[in-house]
Formats: structure tokens, C-alpha cells, sequence
């Protein structure tokens, strides 16, 4: 599940909306939004994001919010090393093949040194 996924579920289930009901208020089809919700589909489109925020009466921080997890939420990402070092290239490799067997907190900390660094703001602009 992606974060995007996470917080729209967290939405509906504060509202009490199934995925069925609110699929046919945004026009799209139930599978598309479970497949939001779980990860196997990219990022959802900026109308998409839009038409969200208006169903669940979403302004200002909490629709910015919105946008910034779908910003972070693309489930399979590339990183383009090219043009950098050696070491950074075997960092993203090595990150590919043990993403799976981190654990929450070892996550929570590593989110939190690179988050330091000022990179969490990477990714297009809604």
C-alpha cells in the first residue's frame, strides 16, 4: 500500500464511504481505486487528486497533504544513477534488494536521515 492508499483509505473509512460508492461519485471504476489503495497502480492523475479533495471536503493543509502522498507514492520506482558515483549506484542497487526485508523502524530511521538531507520534496509538482 502506498501512502496515498493508506490516507485515502483512512478517508473513507472515517466517512464510512465504500470503495463502491465513492468509485461511482468520481467516475472511475472500484478496481482502479483499489488499485490506488494497494500500490499497483502509478500516481493518480492531478483531476483525479482534485475530484478527491472535493468528495471528502478536503482545503488547504489537508488538500496539500493529499497531493504530497501522491507525490510519494509512486509504487515502483526508478533511480537514474547515471553520472553519479560508484557508491551511489551500489546504494540504490543494494536498497532495491533489501527494501523487503526492512522492518518498520528501520525504515522510520533511514526515512528520517534522508529526510535531513532535503530530498523528500523530489518528484513533480501538483
Amino acid at each position: 500500500m502506498t501512502p496515498f492508499g493508506a490516507r485515502m483509505r483512512e478517508l473513507r473509512s472515517d466517512k464510512a464511504v465504500t470503495m463502491k460508492v465513492m468509485a461511482e461519485a468520481l467516475h472511475v471504476s472500484p478496481a482502479y481505486l483499489s488499485a490506488l489503495e494497494h500500490g499497483k497502480r502509478g500516481r493518480p492523475t492531478v483531476g483525479l487528486i482534485h475530484q478527491i479533495c472535493q468528495y471528502f471536503g478536503l482545503i488547504w493543509d489537508d488538500a496539500e497533504a493529499l497531493k504530497r502522498l501522491a507525490q510519494i507514492s509512486h509504487p515502483r520506482i526508478v533511480i537514474d544513477t547515471a553520472g553519479l558515483s560508484p557508491r551511489a549506484t551500489e546504494l540504490a542497487n543494494v536498497l532495491s534488494e533489501k527494501i523487503r526485508d526492512l522492518d518498520d523502524p528501520r525504515i522510520e530511521a533511514m526515512l528520517a536521515e534522508l529526510t535531513q538531507l532535503g530530498g523528500s520534496d523530489a518528484g513533480p509538482k501538483y
